[in-house]
């Protein structure tokens, strides 16, 4: 045996028994899977079976086998391994319950030839019925590894059925994003362009435009864009929504105690107003002790550090209300828990009341790090996020507010593991809240422009996810992470692809769909994102026959739309 010491305590068992092609497995893009977390008394059955890699010890119900977590916290090995290969992507599901206890912690973990521990992903199991836990791994070099289970619980005995590892080459992951793209981010429009008689209208042209996509891929920006010109064109040229990095946080707004200065902040909101972009509030507090102004750790007496924060909330949310689409307003605070040791346990919970009560139209977000980006931590897990939601939910008056998960995503200069993002997102999506990445970066390495592609699209093509922020800007910004433009403004790699999704997410006003009506069918079908068009039908033989209307696309309105034009002509 071998004992973990990772700073923290793990119980792992190793799974049993591999062979390739064969059994059940779940589909990591199946919208009827991907938010699944009721706990049920049987798993559902799935006839999925290409690129399975299955377990075939299935313990179920009525046995009395049971995969028990050695007490002391040792590794029980077994001589079998499974191979990957790298530039694959794998897909990892289970069906998992406890024996005893309730409501614990299983995770999936895969150990490396070279000792190293990779965590797949996680879920909330509870006894006598069973529930989902997905993950994933991406290999960054071919090889053997050993797949175990995980608890934070030294007792605890987990049973687990229907086990698979299902393979995906990076086309067939893609080809898949691109097929749910179609599903969730576009709807079919059929125009039907007649006469006041209903007769068809023949060669009718339809041009289409959009003003307002439904989908938005921002950027944040800093105090740098006041000072050049060619930052702030660069930027109107292609953002629609943005967050500032420092701009409207307590430390910057009051470094003085009782001496408030907004001038940055309000100049910078005043430049994204002129140009139509939508602006996210980062942040109103801060749970890290070591991100508040330098004056307020100083505060020894609880009932006057309570004055000052809730002094802080309603000035900020003041100021701004109205102007913002959301707010952070207790930032990081599953990782952070500054405000809870110092004003009780529902600290946080009663600032999202407060906020709540402030601006009650704006969306307020928990904002954290570390949650689908890197899958060795233990803090701020999508689990945990999804419970510090749900508790702040839950404190009276809160019911109503409108909530929403920011994920930040810092990511590590490496192949990202698309397979736990999608099961981090699954997870936090379960709780039916809109998702937003708040924060993508990824320090600069070989390969940038190609992953970042990936974690974007990834997050594009998952149904919970509502829109991206970067961190990131040319040159003269300072962002030295994601540098999308050099000093001229020239694009860098990175920079290329942005523009590239900016355009296949965002179609461009200035680009508008044209196309004329079928002579045979008299009505067109079109492919359009979701969002707001103008729409313009007229006819080249008929000079006065011209309409013009507005339409929005949802997704609401299903797969296909008819829209029904009269020419008066």
């Amino acid at each position: 045996m071998k004992n973990i010491n990772n700073g923290f305590f793990l119980c792992m068992l190793l799974l049993l028994w591999c062979f390739v092609h064969s059994g059940i497995s779940i589909d990591p893009f199946s919208p009827s899977d991907s938010l699944k977390t009721e706990c049920v008394m049987k798993p559902p059955r799935s006839s999925e079976t290409k690129g399975l890699l299955q377990f075939s010890r299935s313990v179920e119900d009525d046995s009395d086998e049971e995969w028990k977590i050695d007490g002391s916290g040792s590794i029980r090995e077994m001589t079998q391994r499974i191979q990957l290969h790298e530039g694959n992507i794998y897909s990892f599901s289970a069906w998992v319950k406890l024996r005893e206890g309730n409501n614990k912690k299983v995770g999936v973990v895969f150990r490396t030839e070279n000792g190293r521990f990779v965590h797949g992903g996680e879920v909330r199991a509870k006894k006598r019925c069973w529930t989902l836990l997905k993950g994933g791994i991406v290999p960054d070099v071919s090889g053997s590894v050993d797949i175990f289970f995980e608890s934070d619980d030294k007792e605890a005995k987990i049973s687990a059925s229907d086990v698979s590892l299902k393979q995906f080459s990076k086309q067939e992951w893609k080809l898949k994003q691109d097929q749910l793209i179609e599903k969730i981010r576009k709807s079919k429009v059929r125009f039907e362009v007649t006469y006041q008689n209903k007769t068809a209208v023949k060669g009718a042209v339809i041009s289409i435009e959009q003003t307002k996509p439904s989908f938005l891929l921002g950027c944040a920006m800093n105090f740098r864009i006041l000072q050049s010109e060619g930052y702030r064109n660069w930027f109107a040229s292609r953002f629609k929504i943005t967050s500032f990095t420092n701009e409207m946080k307590w430390y910057t707004t009051e470094k003085e105690r009782g001496h408030e200065n907004y001038t940055a902040a309000d100049s910078m909101l005043k430049f994204a107003e002129e140009n139509g972009i939508l602006v996210r509030g980062h942040t109103v507090l801060w749970d890290d002790p070591l991100m508040q102004p330098t004056w307020v750790p100083k505060i020894e007496d609880p009932n006057d550090l309570m004055n000052v924060t809730l002094n802080r909330i309603n000035s900020v949310m003041t100021r701004y209300k109205g102007k913002l689409t959301g707010w952070d307003v207790v930032n990081e605070n599953v990782h952070w828990d500054y405000f809870e040791k110092m004003l009780g346990a529902n600290a946080s919970s009663s600032f999202y009341n407060l906020a709540f009560k402030l601006d009650p139209d704006v969306t307020m977000f928990v904002n954290e790090y570390n949650t689908i980006e890197n899958r060795v931590e233990v803090t701020a897990t999508p689990v945990k996020v999804k419970e510090k939601m749900e508790e702040i939910l839950a404190y009276p008056g809160n019911m109503n507010i409108k909530g929403a998960i920011g994920a930040q995503g810092h990511f590590r200069p490496t192949q990202p593991n698309l397979a736990y993002m999608r099961s981090a997102l699954d997870t936090l999506g379960s709780l039916g809240l809109p998702i937003w990445l708040t924060e993508v970066d990824m320090p600069k390495c070989p390969n940038q422009e190609v992953y970042i592609e990936e974690i974007l699209r990834e997050a594009y093509s998952h149904p919970a996810v509502k829109g991206i922020i970067i961190f990131a800007g040319p040159e003269v910004s300072g962002f030295d992470k994601l540098t999308l433009a050099d000093k001229y403004f020239n694009n860098t790699a990175t920079g290329d692809v942005i523009d590239k999704l900016l355009k296949e997410w965002q179609q461009s006003s200035e680009i508008p769909k044209i196309f004329m009506t079928d002579s045979e069918n008299d009505e067109e079908e079109v492919s359009l994102l979701h969002g707001h068009y103008n729409v313009n039908v007229s006819h080249p033989w008929m000079k006065n026959m011209s309409t013009s209307f507005s339409l929005e696309v949802t997704k609401e309105m299903g797969q296909r739309q008819v829209v029904r034009v009269v020419i008066n002509a």
